[in-house]
């Protein structure tokens, strides 16, 4: 007998399920999305989710996730080439019972998120994270794996936590700095993209460092990093050949 398949937890049914091209004169076979692979798209592609946090969300492994996000993406992409009719109905799913009126919620996700990483009461409290490698400061940003996060209070540092990043690339990472309430970021090298987010987010950033991540973060706690305020990588490959960063170095590639 065939192992059932578990039901991946969706918050909510999605508002439009039907969606027709504009220039449809005749009948034509039709796309069917199932509610758990557009639950994968809104979660992974707008919300900005890594697809293990999403796995986190719909209660199933990161290796299910891959797969229904995988069949959901090549679904859009034959449905915006061909110009074919999608509608979203099916699957294996049951709606999210976690009590959120907002339609389309990451908020049961994000809720559990912001508890878990809350920022302490205090006064003249302060949260840095920095790109952190073996203790480094990683030298660019779209690429950290992991961050190392400092709560500082009146100027001196009271906690420290390494957070991986779970895959999330340029895009994602500023959503991430910011459900973690950092304040601050400390990085080698980033791009103008990334810069853009982090400031659209409220993230003061202080690229152009390097060294350990611990002196860094007492320094800019103290007042006295040293950073570079125009700070710029592109990460551009150049036709694959290796390069450096300017002063502050990104290991394998350019920074213009």
């Amino acid at each position: 007998m065939s192992r059932p398949r578990k039901c991946r937890r969706v918050c909510d049914f999605p508002q439009t399920v039907t969606f027709l091209p504009g220039n449809l004169k005749t009948k034509t076979s039709e796309i069917i999305l199932t509610v758990d692979e557009y639950e994968s798209i809104r979660l992974i592609d707008k919300e900005g989710l890594s697809q293990e946090q999403c796995g986190d969300f719909m209660q199933v492994a990161r290796t299910t996730v891959q797969q229904i996000y995988a069949s959901a993406r090549k679904k859009l992409a034959n449905m915006l080439v061909d110009g074919l009719p999608l509608r979203i109905e099916g699957g294996d799913y049951r709606l999210c019972n976690g009590g959120s009126q907002a339609r389309g919620c990451s908020n049961c996700y994000k809720q559990k998120f912001n508890q878990q990483y809350a920022k302490p009461k205090g006064e003249a409290m302060m949260r840095i994270a920095v790109t952190y490698e073996n203790g480094d400061v990683f030298q660019h940003f779209g690429h950290t794996k992991q961050f190392k996060v400092y709560d500082v209070e009146n100027g001196k540092i009271v906690s420290s936590e390494i957070i991986d990043t779970n895959g999330s690339g340029h895009g994602a990472l500023a959503g991430v700095l910011s459900s973690l309430h950092v304040d601050a970021l400390i990085c080698g090298g980033i791009g103008g993209g990334a810069q853009a987010a982090l400031a659209a987010a409220g993230i003061q950033l202080y690229g152009g460092v390097s060294g350990s991540v611990d002196q860094a973060a007492q320094s800019l706690a103290a007042g006295s990093l040293n950073f570079d305020p125009n700070v710029r990588c592109d990460h551009h490959d150049h036709q694959g050949g290796d390069h450096a960063c300017g002063d502050h170095g990104c290991g394998h590639h350019s920074c213009g």
